[in-house]
Parts: C-alpha cells; sequence; structure tokens
C-alpha cells in the first residue's frame, strides 16, 4: 500500500504541474472505488483552478474554490502525470485534465477513493475520514513525550498502535517495522510500557525512516511508481527488515524474523530487538 513517503511524493510530484491551473475536464472512467465517485463531480470542478495539493496522513487534498477532492491511492494505486496523446492504461479510472498537464489515477483492485467535501460543510479536517487522524510526523509537537503522553495505559502492541493512525499518521506497515528495529523495540512491546526514553528514541526513528523514504521517492514495493511514472528507491538503499525474512541482521547477522500482526506482516531481529521493558 502507498504509505506517506509515496503519497507525499506524489503531492509534490503533481503540486508544481496542476496549482494554479484550471482543470478543463475531469473523467471519470470507473466510479466503482471503494466509495462510489460522486456522479455531480466532475461538473463540481469543471474550469475551476486548484488553489492546493495538499495531504493529510495517506490523502492527497486538492483544493478547489468552494470545496476539496479527497484522493486516496488504495491498496495499489499511483496518481501519474502522462502525456495528453498517449493512450489510457487498464486500470487508469479517472483523469484529470488541464491546459498543461493530465492526471490518472491507476488502480487495479479500486480500493482508492476520490471524494468531495464541500467548504460549506466546515474545514476539510472537520470531513469523517480526516478527523480522527493522529498528529503528522513532522509537526513540531511530534517528540518521545507527546508519544508517551498518548501512549499511557495501553496494551496494544505498539506495531498495532502504529498502524492504527493514532496518535501519529503516516507510520504504515512497511515503516513501522523499519522504525522499530532503528528503536530497537520488539514489535509486540505493550504500548503502555514504553519509556520516556524509549518513546523519545521511537520518535526519531519514525521521522528518520520516513525522510529517507521522501529522499528515496518511497519505496520500489509491487507496482508504486511517483507522479512522474518512475519507482522509489527506498528499499534498494535502506530497508532493514522488511521483506528481509532469513537473512542476516545488518547490525548483529541473526535471521530476520516475520510475524503476523493484524493480519499483516511484520519483520523484525529477535536480537536487536528483545522483549524487555
Amino acid at each position: 500500500m502507498p504509505e506517506l513517503p509515496e503519497v507525499e511524493t506524489t503531492r509534490r510530484g503533481i503540486a508544481t504541474v496542476i496549482t494554479g491551473q484550471p482543470l478543463l475536464r475531469m473523467v471519470v472512467h470507473e466510479p466503482r472505488m471503494r466509495w462510489p465517485v460522486p456522479p455531480d463531480l466532475p461538473a463540481r470542478v469543471q474550469d475551476l483552478p486548484v488553489l492546493s495539493c495538499g495531504r493529510r496522513g495517506k490523502y492527497l487534498l486538492l483544493e478547489f474554490p468552494g470545496g476539496t477532492q479527497i484522493v486516496h491511492l488504495g491498496m495499489s494505486g499511483s496518481l501519474r502525470s502522462a502525456p495528453m496523446d498517449s493512450p489510457r492504461r487498464k486500470h487508469d479510472h479517472i483523469e484529470w485534465i488541464f491546459p498543461s498537464a493530465r492526471l490518472l489515477l491507476h488502480d487495479p483492485r479500486r480500493f482508492g477513493a476520490v471524494l468531495w467535501h464541500d467548504g460549506r460543510d466546515g474545514p476539510i479536517e472537520q470531513h469523517p475520514l480526516l478527523r480522527q487522524l493522529g498528529v503528522e510526523p513532522f509537526d513540531p509537537v511530534f517528540d518521545g513525550a507527546f508519544l508517551h503522553r498518548h501512549l499511557a495505559g495501553k496494551s496494544q502492541p505498539i506495531k498495532l498502535a502504529l498502524l492504527s493512525g493514532r496518535p501519529v499518521v503516516g507510520v504504515g506497515n512497511i515503516y513501522a517495522s523499519e522504525a522499530l528495529f532503528k528503536a530497537r523495540i520488539h514489535p509486540q512491546t505493550p504500548s503502555g510500557t514504553l519509556s520516556a526514553r524509549r518513546c523519545q528514541r521511537l520518535a526519531d526513528a519514525i521521522r528518520e525512516t520516513l525522510a529517507q523514504a521522501l529522499d528515496s521517492g518511497g519505496s520500489t514495493l509491487r507496482d508504486y511508481v511517483n507522479a512522474s511514472g518512475e519507482p522509489g528507491a527506498y528499499f534498494a538503499i535502506h530497508a532493514a527488515v522488511y521483506e528481509r525474512e532469513g537473512q542476516p541482521c545488518r547490525v548483529c547477522a541473526s535471521p530476520i524474523r516475520r510475524m503476523t500482526q493484524g493480519q499483516r506482516s511484520t519483520y523484525y531481529c529477535s536480537r536487536c530487538q528483545r522483549k524487555t521493558p
């Protein structure tokens, strides 16, 4: 699934080509996404300029006069720029056509979404999909003390707490395994047992891991591509544990292990990430 670094990389790529441009035409080839694309959405935004391209968690936010399109890439989707005359590929479900740019939403599983938040309904942050999200990992308020405060009293394993999007968003399955390895914390550790010192180590590891992924343009897993149609390079450069089951740990040479948590694969080193309070 595209995670925060992939979504932010996409946001940066499309922001440079569509911000300030009027949307000449939005074409919905397949409305049956995770939630149906509102049938009146193309007419709502036709000829309106894109005021900004934002992001909240894994949601892209295309702001227009009067409202905001909320775009989610789903499990295996991508939003890329394409030449005006290039043929539409299978699973290219939605097009945005501007005077000098064309965007295509590619989503083989149709788990993504394109929705509308009317400005009359209040700030975009109050949309039901966004209002329960935790703090952004690069927000200055996110640090070890913040994490320690929000995990206090919770028995949920720390890996699952990170995947929940509370208290911090964007630490999905891939980067949660990597950040926990950097912080030397076992993924099954009950959240509330983490000391303030270990929470600070984890907060630092989360920011470092996500920053590395952003610098590398995201992952190279499966069919993720950025807004230019290019794969990221995170795994070729930085991955320490994810999808390395049985391979030697880069720190201690012990074999990397895999287990299932919340129906997702977790990768860890049993020596570097001991089950200690």
